[in-house]
């Protein structure tokens, strides 16, 4: 009868039925139930090493490592990242970025090979486009930004480049700030306004931007 009711939309089943048919599922459908239970890959992928090593696995296309520099010897214990660079755009203020909450679930097109010491938790580090000029000279309209989701502790992040998420404005580029208890994005470029998120439950903060690249003109 409970089936029954599930079926008809009489009734939710629990969350943890949902739990239980995403890991009947497997990847990437389990994301849908878990979702309905009110849980986040990110969340997931904090304490579960297994989930995390499952979706950077499934994430990376298939690539091939070239050594460039001209022949130049590169040390032994050299360590580096491959850091996918995904599917989506975050923009600055005054544009809306692509409605993608979790960047966890976000396919990768390319990757971008980085130093270990540039990625204190490579598991949780990605990269994405950037689109508007509103952090300019810092980051340009077309630039490329490495990103860590593993820090979104509000406090910790003051004065620091973020990547957030709004259900309407999808996901901005912007520096977080707190005047007088007020939580503002602050835009590097005067000339575009600054955004309050304190009164606005739907702003999540989604990733601390840990360094960005982008083509000469």
């Amino acid at each position: 009868m409970a089936v029954s009711r599930w079926e008809r939309g009489m009734q939710q089943p629990p969350g943890s039925c949902y739990i239980r048919l995403g890991n009947m599922a497997g990847d990437p459908e389990c994301w849908y139930f878990w979702g309905r239970a009110g849980l986040h890959s990110s969340d997931l992928m904090r304490v579960l090493p297994a989930v995390r090593g499952r979706m950077r696995r499934s994430s990376l296309p298939h690539f091939e490592i070239v050594v460039a520099g001209a022949g130049k010897k590169i040390p032994k214990k050299s360590q580096l990242v491959a850091l996918p660079l995904l599917q989506v755009s975050a923009a600055t203020h005054g544009q809306n970025g692509d409605s993608v909450p979790d960047l966890d679930q976000v396919p990768a097109d390319e990757i971008i090979a980085a130093p270990h010491t540039w990625c204190p938790n490579p598991a949780q580090t990605s990269c994405l486009r950037v689109k508007g000029d509103s952090m300019v000279p810092l980051i340009h309209d077309g630039y490329i930004v490495a990103v860590d989701t593993w820090e979104n502790d509000r406090s910790k992040l003051r004065g620091k480049l973020v990547i957030t998420w709004h259900h309407d404005k999808g996901l901005i580029v912007s520096r977080l700030q707190a005047f007088d208890g007020t939580e503002v994005l602050v835009p590097e470029n005067r000339e575009y306004e600054s955004i309050t998120i304190s009164a606005d439950r739907g702003w999540r903060i989604i990733a601390k931007i840990l360094w960005w690249i982008g083509k000469a003109p």
